[in-house]
């Protein structure tokens, strides 16, 4: 399926582009010669990210579940959630640590999980933030990011077609070829 052209308001990622940005992040971090001893990934766009990162560096993964675009379908934002608890691979979270997302939108979210991971875990001795795109009116700039999006533009990520499909859709779906 081919997907339309992107412009300053819409940015159409397709899974090939998605991966590859990813392997771009991971070789951007990569040559910057910093070593770190795990990773926290922000559910749920972070996830795809920091899984692959984490095989790449081969460092555990924890997965910190946060909230705040439910307003209008999912295409605003409003109140931010972070979870209570951090789920993680081994260890405890401490030493250097790399926080993963796919994007920086306003910085809301990277701002207020900075705070609550610094505060909940004073074992962190550095924190650097790795994102695919990053945002013209972020408020906050990740330490390491693929793209900068000046004009703001509403990624339509890959995965996405999962969000409007519901289980009893599944076999017209896959019957139409459209199941990768």
């Amino acid at each position: 399926m081919s997907l339309p052209p992107s412009t300053d308001r819409d940015l159409w990622v397709s899974w090939d582009d998605y991966n590859a940005i990813i392997e771009r992040l991971a070789l951007d971090i990569h040559e910057s010669g910093w070593q770190f001893d795990k990773i926290v990934c922000l559910a749920r766009g972070g996830m795809r990210v920091g899984d692959v990162l984490s095989r790449i560096f081969d460092v555990p993964l924890g997965i910190l579940a946060t909230s705040s675009y439910r307003e209008a379908a999912g295409t605003q934002q409003g109140a931010l959630d972070i979870a209570q608890f951090i789920t993680i691979t081994r260890g405890t979270l401490d030493g250097k640590v790399l926080l993963v997302d796919d994007m920086v939108d306003t910085g809301l979210t990277f701002s207020r999980v900075n705070e609550h991971l610094q505060t909940q875990f004073p074992a962190i001795t550095e924190l650097r933030t790795a994102v695919l795109w990053c945002k013209g009116h972020s408020k906050v700039t990740p330490d390491y990011y693929v793209q900068h999006l000046p004009t703001n533009p509403w990624i339509h990520q890959p995965f996405e077609d999962y969000d409007s499909l519901r289980p009893h859709q599944l076999e017209a779906w896959m019957r139409k070829g459209q199941s990768r």
